[in-house]
């Protein structure tokens, strides 16, 4: 392990590291073009496209007399996001356009935005089919007017705008899904290198023992038996040369 311990403080020598990660360049690049690929291929072919409608309701109170009289059409945009996402509305845009979803189902697929200092809610709908995208975020909008006007007698909101079906899905974001799991197979390799190299307490070299240990390196013993391996190839080569002589003779 590449660290230096100096009064139970331990430093990692970058410099070091980084080669290691260059000496594994082979291994990094596979990562990386693995996963990249894996994550190309599952937001191509597996993720189901989603798409997106959006449909915008007016906000306003029965009078508008006064500036307070727009401030309380303001708030009541936030009682208006309480009244769109619930269970009454949601379940009679079901029962309208014959949707096999349940109450909770539908309920995850609507999310709702009020613009900063604005009187405009936007009733966003997903689903994997652009056209009933669009009819859902339509028919909430609808039914959600009639039963504020006829429930909180109030000024129905007025649709300002009818939801699109442009064909464009929102999700999945294939390239950027792909470029996502590059980086990510890239860091999953980094990180294994990293972590093998700094966990391997082995004592190769003499730098090893500088390094690790602390300790100045004085010398080395020679590896007798590679000296007497190497002298025995030797004989065994000399005999084979006395012999093919013989053989000529």
């Amino acid at each position: 392990m590449q660290l230096e311990q100096s009064e139970n403080e331990y430093e990692i020598d970058l410099k070091a590291l980084l080669f290691e990660l260059l000496e594994h360049w082979k291994a990094l690049i596979a990562s990386t073009v693995l996963v990249a690929a894996i994550a190309f291929v599952i937001s191509k072919f597996i993720l189901v496209p989603q798409y997106q409608s959006t449909s915008a309701l007016y906000v306003m109170s029965n009078t508008i007399t006064s500036l307070a009289d727009v401030q309380i059409g303001t708030s009541l945009t936030n009682d208006y996001i309480v009244v769109v996402q619930g269970r009454p509305v949601l379940e009679q845009v079901i029962g309208n356009l014959g949707l096999t979803e349940n109450y909770r189902e539908l309920r995850r697929k609507v999310s709702l935005n009020n613009p900063t200092s604005s009187r405009i809610l936007e009733i966003t709908v997903t689903d994997p089919e652009a056209v009933r995208a669009k009819q859902i975020a339509d028919e909430i909008a609808s039914v959600a007017s009639n039963y504020i006007s006829v429930k909180m007698v109030q000024a129905a909101p007025t649709t300002i705008q009818n939801g699109y079906a442009d064909g464009n899905p929102v999700s999945p974001n294939t390239k950027r899904n792909t470029v996502l799991g590059a980086v990510a197979g890239f860091l999953l390799a980094a990180a294994a290198i990293s972590a093998a190299y700094l966990l391997n307490d082995a004592i190769m070299t003499r730098e090893d023992v500088e390094q690790k240990l602390g300790l100045n390196f004085l010398g080395s013993l020679p590896d007798t038996g590679q000296e007497e391996s190497e002298e025995k190839l030797k004989k065994k080569a000399g005999t084979a040369k006395r012999t093919g002589k013989k053989k000529r003779n």
